[in-house]
């Protein structure tokens, strides 16, 4: 039987944590049918080495922002300096950025600074957005939406695990949401619930390696090799077949994730 492919939309594989053996990983990852990756950047001082990984490898894309987490402790990206890095040809998708208030509400303000710089130049580069949100659910539909009515830009909502009105703005503006190990937990059936309410050609797939591994790896280091079982956990929740499943999901990449389509 021929082996159904799949993305993962979002790792990082420039973590100390896969340093000893990235040959491997990516490896592992092509055996799993996981056959392309797209590494992510968080801070922006970081990026010729996370570039140098999608250098290296042939499956491997690459993607650059200020985390929000971060951005209260790295400069502030410029629009100049975000369009210069999509000038690489394997240079993705803006961010991952976004709003985090769990463990940096101080930095709301420059965290929303930030944020509206990287749609500035998602906007203009038309490379799409790449959000990470968390305990931040109403301004972070606020400010998507007030940027979005400035001028359109494309958008994946990266690990989605937020509310339910967050994935409804977020899918109203025609965003997508990707769907990590968390959906797969056995106490995420609110999750899953989201997820089935939202058009299947609207949802990806990730690992957010090497955080949150699906079972049966959960509590281990994850790798984009888990993909499928995080897929498998979204076949089910869309009463597809795995293949089918795969399929969709890649289809779906590859119209967001344009440049990166083979």
């Amino acid at each position: 039987m021929t082996q159904a492919t799949l993305v993962d939309s979002h790792c990082h594989l420039d973590f100390p944590d896969f340093d000893a053996e990235r040959d491997a990983i990516v490896a592992r990852a092509l055996e799993a049918g996981v056959t392309r990756m797209v590494t992510i950047c968080t801070r922006l001082r970081l990026e010729p080495q996370v570039r140098a990984i999608a250098e290296t490898y042939a499956p491997v894309f690459y993607a650059a922002g200020t985390h929000p987490m971060s951005a209260a402790d790295e400069p502030l990206a410029t629009l100049d300096e975000l369009i210069a890095l999509a000038a690489h040809p394997k240079f993705v998708g803006i961010g991952e950025t976004g709003l985090d208030y769990h463990y940096t509400a101080d930095s709301a303000a420059i965290q929303q600074q930030s944020l509206r710089i990287h749609i500035a130049a998602a906007r203009e580069t038309k490379l799409p957005l790449i959000i990470h949100a968390r305990a931040a659910d109403e301004d972070m539909a606020r400010i998507l939406r007030e940027e979005y009515d400035n001028g359109a830009y494309t958008c994946v909502m990266h690990c989605f695990s937020s509310s339910a009105d967050l994935a409804a703005a977020a899918l109203d503006m025609g965003f997508y949401l990707s769907m990590s190990g968390i959906a797969a937990f056995p106490k995420s059936q609110d999750l899953r619930d989201i997820f089935a309410a939202a058009p299947v050609d609207r949802v990806l797939v990730e690992t957010d390696s090497p955080y949150l591994a699906p079972p049966p790896f959960r509590g281990k280091r994850n790798e984009p090799a888990y993909t499928a079982h995080t897929a498998k956990a979204g076949a089910a929740i869309y009463g597809l077949s795995d293949a089918d499943f795969a399929r969709q999901t890649t289809e779906n990449f590859d119209r967001l994730f344009w440049k990166a389509k083979v």
